[in-house]
């Protein structure tokens, strides 16, 4: 990655491993990152309910391309909304590529990304601020993994989900016991790092619970998690998907990524 950096090179890398991904290089610098470790673009969109899967299908039938500009001229979302959601699915699919299990990676046949971030972004800058993610997120004592533990609400959750803020209310309403922190990602719409970073904290406080082998997965619970609605603002529209928020803590296997140093990194898709 550093050497495309320095010859600025315009290049496709596969980072085999689990889960992996593709990186797509323009001039040097990363405009898109691919993996199913994460939700892209259209996830985080889709199941915000901030654009509504008929509205997707209608603008692209194929499944095949982003209708980015056609979102944009039909009021589904801003210009830079589109554009933060862009990078933040970007910065999230590289999060869970640097998480995972890492082997070899190889130059592949150049494709055209779903969601290329104009401008791109610093190919080590996202590897270090990745690591940084990793590393603050191990620091927490019920760190889970994205994609490795599953888990299902805890004793420790009964009546208290009225009082849950909206995003832990989610993960708590999809933890059946057959869902890691990153499939509840993928269902709710939200970023990986910031669903296991909340996965690991409710963990600590007893509102979730590791799926065990004897776990009845699937299984209600004597209590019920109140159904959701998408989420929607004051003005009666799907609230934008997220692209601020809390100051999250990361997550690491030491040594995983070459990187020591530990730090708070900015969750960009927490809300409360």
């Amino acid at each position: 990655m550093a050497q495309c950096r320095a010859a600025r090179s315009t290049i496709v890398l596969r980072v085999h491993g689990r889960p992996g991904g593709v990186f797509h290089l323009r001039q040097g610098r990363v405009i898109a990152v691919e993996t199913p470790g994460a939700p892209g673009v259209e996830a985080l969109l889709l199941r915000s309910g901030r654009v509504s899967a008929a509205d997707w299908a209608t603008l692209s039938p194929t499944g095949r391309f982003m209708p980015g500009s056609e979102l944009v001229a039909r009021g589904h979302l801003g210009a830079k909304e589109l554009q933060v959601v862009t990078v933040m699915a970007l910065r999230d699919a590289v999060f869970a590529v640097v998480a995972g299990d890492t082997a070899e990676c190889v130059a592949v046949p150049r494709s055209v990304p779903m969601a290329p971030a104009s401008g791109g972004e610093d190919p080590l800058e996202l590897l270090d601020e990745a690591a940084r993610k990793v590393a603050g997120l191990a620091t927490l004592p019920q760190a889970v993994l994205p994609d490795r533990e599953r888990v299902i609400a805890g004793h420790g959750a009964a009546g208290l989900a009225e009082g849950l803020v909206r995003h832990r209310r989610e993960i708590l309403f999809h933890a059946n016991g057959r869902r890691t922190a990153r499939d509840i990602a993928f269902v709710v719409g939200r970023g990986v790092y910031h669903v296991s970073v909340e996965v690991s904290r409710m963990l600590g406080e007893g509102l979730l619970e590791r799926a065990g082998r004897g776990e009845a997965l699937g299984t209600a619970k004597p209590w019920s998690v109140p159904a959701l609605e998408p989420r929607r603002a004051a003005h009666g529209h799907p609230d934008p998907v997220d692209i601020g928020g809390d100051a999250e803590l990361p997550y690491r296997i030491p040594g995983a990524s070459g990187f020591t140093r530990k730090a708070l990194v900015p969750d960009e898709s927490a809300t409360g």
